[in-house]
Parts: structure tokens; C-alpha cells; sequence
């Protein structure tokens, strides 16, 4: 009953909560929801509509997965701890990690201290214990959403970049002049941070943090792996993709 009271008031409010993604000409967020409950995901669908996003629903881990290869990668993921069936949440996070910097959001109807430090230092965002609010899990999602640029420019599966390059995200690939290159995790994952940012300077340190977030790492490790990345994609090209800004950090600009 509580659910359905503050998702009412949240009904109530929505042009409040929800009044930038529902602007004209501002495209919409994109929420995905992974969730064995149906419903955990009718509950949270519908608050999430009624505030202005976009909602992709999956039941399984193997599920989202699925979805972003075939879809393109979401704003931000909520996403269940335990699930019965099939991969966990943790399973899934490491996966979709491994090449993107993916905000998420995790839920757990389980208190454990362990897991929740375990996951809010390598997986996530932030950590949602059930039953929740959903007005008050809408307005945690907006804050995690507030610290990323919007990723318009990585959502989609096959991504056009201009003409002489593509970029697949879920697959880790790249295609120069319409070869395709494979790009290892690492590289994959720096795309990603460069793409969600593009045409703004990334600070390196912002770029270590999101790469490696429980690794001691110096600058020089990731000039290596931008090096590398920067000739499979910048290949014989005039105006290179990525470049670096002394003080600022590195660069993807769109041609």
C-alpha cells in the first residue's frame, strides 16, 4: 500500500520531477530495469515513465545483457542483487562494466554490509534496499544521473560515428573505413568514458577512477592504453579522433 501511495504522489508530481527529460526537443533518458519480481519492474516502470524516462524492462541478467547488445547501451541500469535464476546481479555488472562505464543503481532486499561496500566500491552508483520508495529511488536515480554527461552518443548498438567510423560497444569492436578492428576491454571501456564526454576534455584522473576504481594507478598505465587505442581508431587519419589537451586531459572530438 505504501508503494501505491507514494506512486500517486509521484503521478502527482511528475512535471516537477520529470519536467527536464519531458521538454520539447530534449530526448529522453533511457532507464534500464533488471528484475526477476514483476512487480518490482511494473512498480518502478511506471514511477520512472510518470518522471519523464524512457524504460527498457529485462527479467535476467542474460536478459539485460541481450537487450543492450541488441538495443544499444541505456542512461543508467537498476538493477536486483539476487536473482533466481540465472546470472546475478554482481554477474551482470562485471560483464557490462568490462566495456562501458555504465552508471548503476543496485537493489537488494538483503542487508549485508559486506555486499553493499563490495558493490557500491566496484559496481555501482548507489545501493537501494527493498521495499523501496519509488518517488525516493527516482530522485537517486536523477542524482547518479547528475554526475554523467548524457550518452547519447554510445546508446546505440551500431554506432555511427561519421563515415569512416563505427563503434560497437557490446562487442567490443570498432569499424575503420568499414574494417573491423577488435578493441581489448580496457580500450573498449576508455571509448566509452571519451564518448560519454565528447568534445569536452577528460581529466585523467577522473578517467583512472572510473578504469581502474580499486587499483592504485599512475597516468602512465593509462597512456599506454589510450596509446594503443589511439592507433587502432586514429589509423592514417588526418584529423585523429582523440586527442590530448595539456591541463585539461583527452578529448574525442566528432569530425
Amino acid at each position: 500500500m505504501l508503494l501505491y501511495i507514494r506512486l500517486k504522489r509521484e503521478t502527482q508530481r511528475q512535471w516537477i520531477l520529470g519536467r527536464k527529460n519531458m521538454e520539447p526537443g530534449i530526448k529522453k533518458q533511457t532507464i534500464l530495469i533488471i528484475d526477476d519480481h514483476e512487480y518490482t519492474v511494473r512498480i518502478l516502470s511506471h514511477a520512472l515513465k510518470n518522471a519523464g524516462f524512457e524504460v527498457q524492462a529485462a527479467y535476467s541478467g542474460e536478459e539485460g545483457l541481450e537487450l543492450i547488445r541488441t538495443q544499444g547501451l541505456p542512461d543508467l541500469a537498476v538493477v536486483d542483487y539476487y536473482m533466481d535464476l540465472g546470472m546475478n546481479g554482481m554477474e551482470f555488472c562485471k560483464r557490462v562494466l568490462s566495456f562501458s562505464d555504465l552508471p548503476i543503481v543496485m537493489l537488494t532486499a538483503v542487508y549485508d554490509e559486506t555486499i553493499i561496500e563490495k558493490c557500491l566500491e566496484d559496481y555501482c552508483e548507489d545501493f537501494v534496499r527493498k521495499p523501496f520508495s519509488p518517488e525516493v529511488l527516482v530522485a537517486r536515480i536523477r542524482r547518479v544521473l547528475s554526475r554523467f554527461e548524457p550518452v547519447a552518443a554510445a546508446k546505440t548498438f551500431n554506432m555511427l560515428v561519421d563515415e569512416h567510423l563505427t563503434i560497437n560497444f557490446a562487442e567490443q569492436t570498432v569499424k575503420i573505413n568499414g574494417k573491423p578492428v577488435s578493441l581489448t576491454p580496457i580500450e573498449t571501456k576508455l571509448l566509452y568514458v571519451l564518448m560519454r564526454q565528447a568534445g569536452t576534455p577528460v581529466n585523467p584522473q577522473y578517467i583512472l577512477r572510473r578504469i581502474w576504481p580499486q587499483e592504485i594507478v599512475f597516468e602512465d598505465r593509462l597512456h599506454v592504453h589510450m596509446h594503443r587505442l589511439r592507433r587502432k581508431i586514429d589509423n592514417n587519419s588526418q584529423e585523429p579522433y582523440i586527442v590530448s589537451k595539456r591541463g585539461a586531459g583527452y578529448i574525442f572530438r566528432l569530425h
